[in-house]
Formats: structure tokens, C-alpha cells, sequence
């Protein structure tokens, strides 16, 4: 089904008039909700010479249903043909840029208008109203068809949208069904929905809301040393067509004004209110509960950093070369899991971009396993957004199979001049490949890493599934509390691969 931008792109339009339709669509569920009526948005199209002969010069590129009312269309009708009779409604609006509301055709009433921007009639809107299932008129409704009537005038007229106003589309944005007020010309009060009446009496004003001042009724209810925002007044009394928000001591209000005129006139305004002190609420909650878990993670990060300086310090006072190596290695294993926490103190989210963890573990590792051999590492392909809980493991392994790549791999050469050295190995490299992809069979994702060096290669003894060293049961142990598999090959000509592939864990539901 072709979307409105693939549409306009068949229309004969400026640059200025398509913006303009997307403007009008992104603004018109309000135009909608106030005339209890579905529209429909038709786009004159060229129709090339080797096109069907049946084929419409029309195209229903866009379809608003109301919220305030029944639909009249149930089903999708985006890119249905017009009928002969409605086709030709729709030229003689083109043409004749006026709205006509042709006789009604059993319960059905339909209205064309124009959709003019500087004077030049673009495109057509249809409000079609289902009168068999029409809300009772009341006070409410006969309000609200007033005003759309009023918003249906200020699009032929080019007025609507109204250039460098505010759209309907956002967070705490107002709606239809939140709150409706309706200003004169003086910035007073000429109706005002209930729900909007609510929201006053929630704010403070308990006396008549009609016939009242707007801007009286905000600004003397405002927090004394509240710094307001310039847009205030304006938006208040309906001059200028933006959005503001109001916050006093007991709520929170988001308005938005929209400028009702007719031939350039400005004859009052339509705003829209809404109370939004609940959603205001939660947000602060979700941004103390983030800084807060941020903070967590800063403190693990530096207790962990603070206990891996303390092994080190206590390394060096003991005259064992092997309780020496044993403390430098649960020291290094713990910076490793602090990298971790500091990835996740510096975001809000509980997950870690891998590929920043992986580079960092890669450059650490090297520099501490290797002392005056230079290594070079690679990392080639993409760990993606891990959780945090995958990240700690999976960091885990990687700086154990790192580190015992540089420390055995490139043992024997550590000491040995660079030319008296192979040539392969006189350039020391260990490279990672990162290569994720979704499972074949059940949810989730695979991660699959390769680490490879071109060193003089491991013997049996030293490492593998039953390797003796502590570093390789950790690893064993992570790849198993991961779901996955490793094993380890040699390289030709020399050098070791070692392959494991990890089941990363669902993330929650938001």
C-alpha cells in the first residue's frame, strides 16, 4: 500500500506544498475528534500517457477516524478509487476552490474543502459524517462542530495549518478529548469543555469559568519566583499558536493554542489543556530510579577498581612468584568486570554496547600480559547491545582467552631481538571476530566469537576444555551459565584458534 510521501511524489507539487500536506496530516486528528466525522485527503496525481485509461486522476492518500465518535469507515480505504459522482465533486472543488456539501445520500453527509496554501487549491479533504449514528447534540457537540467548522474555513482559506505552529504529535502533547477551551478575541473564556472546567477547578478557580480571563486564572495560581517562559502570555491568550506548559504547586498543565481566524482576522482561539501532573510525576521517578542505578554502578566500579589496587599493593609484599602471579590475576579479573560497571554508570540503560567494552578489554589485557613483546590487537565485527548480566560474563572470557593468547602465545619470543625472531611472529597479533545472528530455531540470539593469534601455539597441557589453570575453568564455567560451546584448534602455520558461541538472554519487556 503506497504511503502519503510515495503519493506526493506522484503529484505535480513544490517541495513547499508537499511539507504542507504533511503538515496538515500530521495536525488533522483534531479537526477530526472536533467534527465527530472521519476525513479523507485526496491528491490530484498526473496519470502518465501509457497508464490505464480507467484509472483515476485521484488518489485517497490519507484517512483520519475520530476518537470522540463512531467511524464512519471501518476498513482501510488508503488508495481506493472515487466513484464517478465523487470524482467529480472533488474537480469542481480543484477548480473552483470552494467547499460544497452536497445533498445528503441516505444517512451519509459529506463536506469538500478546498486544501489551499497561498491561494492555490493543492489537494481536497472530505468529512464524511455517519448521521444515523451522530452523538445527541448538546452543548459539547454543538461547541466542538463550531469550532471544526471554523478550522475547515481556515483550510480553505490557506490559514490551517498555521505556519510555524506547533503540531499535534508528542509527549503531554493535548487533545481533542482532554480538554477544549475556546477564547474570544480578548483572550476570554467562551466555552469550555468539562473535562477543561476539571482541570481549572484542579488549578485552583472555582468561580464561573466563562466569561473569565485565561491568563488571570494561570498566572495567579503560579508559584511565586516561578521564572515563566515568554510563550506563556502569548499561548494564554491565544495570540500565537504554540504549545507551553504551566507548573504550580499542585499541577501540571500542557497547552497548546491555535489562532481561529477568517480572512486574515483573528477572531479568538481554540486551546487545548491537559492535566499531565501523573505523567510528570513518573518521569521524575524513572529519572531518580536511573541516576540512581547509574550511581550504583559508579560505586561497583570503583570498590572493584579500589580491591584490584589493593591485591596489587599486596602482591608486591609477598616473596612467592606464584601467590604473586595468582593475586596480579584476580586483580586483572576484577578490572575486567569494573570495565563492565563503568560502561553501565555512563548510560541509562541496563544494557552495554560490547564492542566499546571488547576494544577496552583488548588494549588493558595486552598491556598487562604482554611487558616488552608489542602486540597488536584486532576487532573485527560487532558484539551489538548486550545485557548486562551477558556483558560481565562474556567480558570474563574474552580477557582470560586474550590473556592467555599473549602470555602463551607469544612466550617464548618475549625476550628474543625482533630479527632473530620468525617473521610472523615478530609481529605478534591476536585478533577477535564478533559475528551475532538471531537463532534458528526458538527466540533469542547467538553470539559467535572467534580469537585467534599467530603465536608459537599452546600444547594440551596448557589449556583447552580440561585445561588445569584456574583462568580456563572460569571460562569454562561462563561459556556453560551462557548456553554455549567453545573449543580450541591450532593454526597454520602456527597459532591457536579458540571458537565458543554464547546464547544471549531475552531482554525484559519494557
Amino acid at each position: 500500500m503506497p504511503t502519503l510521501r510515495d503519493t506526493l511524489s506522484r503529484a505535480s507539487m513544490s517541495d513547499a506544498d508537499v511539507d504542507w500536506l504533511h503538515r496538515l496530516v500530521g495536525d488533522w486528528q483534531m479537526v477530526a475528534d472536533l467534527s465527530f466525522a472521519d476525513l479523507t485527503l485526496w491528491i490530484p496525481v498526473e496519470l502518465d500517457d501509457h497508464d490505464d485509461p480507467y484509472l483515476s486522476p485521484w488518489f485517497l492518500a490519507a484517512h483520519a477516524r475520530p476518537t470522540t465518535g463512531p467511524n464512519f469507515y471501518h476498513d482501510d480505504v488508503i488508495g481506493q478509487p472515487p466513484t464517478a459522482e465523487r470524482q467529480r465533486w472533488l474537480t469542481q472543488v480543484l477548480t473552483s476552490g470552494r467547499a460544497v456539501t452536497p445533498d445528503e445520500m441516505g444517512y451519509v453527509r459529506e463536506q469538500y474543502v478546498p486544501v489551499v496554501r497561498r491561494g492555490r487549491t493543492i489537494a481536497v479533504l472530505v468529512r464524511h459524517t455517519d448521521l444515523q449514528n451522530m452523538r445527541q447534540q448538546g452543548g459539547l457537540e454543538v461547541n466542538y462542530l463550531q469550532i471544526s467548522q471554523q478550522l475547515f474555513s481556515m483550510i480553505a482559506e490557506g490559514a490551517f495549518p498555521v505556519e510555524g505552529g506547533a503540531t499535534g504529535v508528542g509527549r503531554g502533547t493535548p487533545r481533542v478529548g482532554d480538554g477544549v477551551v475556546r477564547l474570544t478575541a480578548d483572550g476570554l473564556i467562551d466555552y469550555a469543555s468539562p473535562n477543561a472546567v476539571s482541570a481549572l477547578r484542579r488549578l485552583g478557580h472555582t468561580d464561573q469559568v466563562n466569561g473569565a480571563d485565561l491568563s488571570r486564572i494561570v498566572t495567579d495560581r503560579l508559584v511565586e519566583g516561578t521564572h515563566m517562559d515568554e510563550t506563556v502570555p502569548l499561548v494564554l491568550t491565544g495570540r500565537a499558536p504554540w504549545g507551553t506548559e504551566i507548573e504550580t504547586s499542585g499541577i501540571n498543565l500542557t497547552l497548546r493554542a491555535v489562532p481561529l481566524t477568517r480572512g486574515g482576522t483573528r477572531l479568538g482561539a481554540l486551546l487545548l489543556l491537559r492535566d499531565v501532573s501523573e505523567l510528570r510525576r513518573r518521569e521524575r521517578e524513572l529519572i531518580s530510579k536511573d541516576a540512581t542505578i547509574r550511581e550504583i554502578h559508579h560505586r561497583v566500579k570503583n570498590n572493584l577498581q579500589t580491591v584490584a589496587a589493593l591485591l596489587r599493593i599486596q602482591s608486591r609484599r609477598l616473596d612467592d612468584p606464584a601467590a604473586r602471579e595468582a593475586l596480579a590475576e584476580a586483580g586483572r579479573r576484577l578490572s575486567t568486570v569494573a570495565l563492565v560497571h563503568d560502561t553501565l554508570s555512563q548510560g541509562f540503560s541496563e544494557q552495554v554496547d560490547f564492542d566499546e567494552v571488547a576494544t577496552r578489554i583488548l588494549r588493558a589485557t595486552v598491556e598487562v600480559a604482554a611487558t616488552r613483546t608489542v602486540v597488536a590487537t584486532e576487532l573485527r565485527g560487532t558484539f551489538g547491545s548486550l545485557l548486562a548480566e551477558d556483558a560481565t560474563h562474556l567480558a570474563m572470557v574474552l580477557a582470560e582467552l586474550v590473556h592467555n593468547a599473549v602470555e602463551h602465545g607469544f612466550e617464548e619470543h618475549r625476550d628474543a631481538p625482533a630479527e632473530q625472531a620468525p617473521a610472523e611472529v615478530a609481529r605478534p597479533r591476536v585478533v577477535v571476530e564478533a559475528r551475532r545472528r538471531a537463532q534458528v530455531t526458538g527466540p533469542g540470539e547467538i553470539v559467535e566469537v572467534t580469537v585467534s593469534d599467530n603465536g608459537a601455539g599452546l600444547t594440551p597441557d596448557e589449556v583447552g576444555p580440561g585445561g588445569p589453570g584456574l583462568g580456563m575453568q572460569i571460562v569454562q564455567a561462563l561459556i556453560t551459565d551462557l548456553r554455549g560451546t567453545i573449543a580450541w584448534e591450532s593454526a597454520e602455520p602456527h597459532g591457536t584458534v579458540v571458537r565458543f558461541t554464547v546464547r544471549l538472554r531475552s531482554a525484559p519487556a519494557a
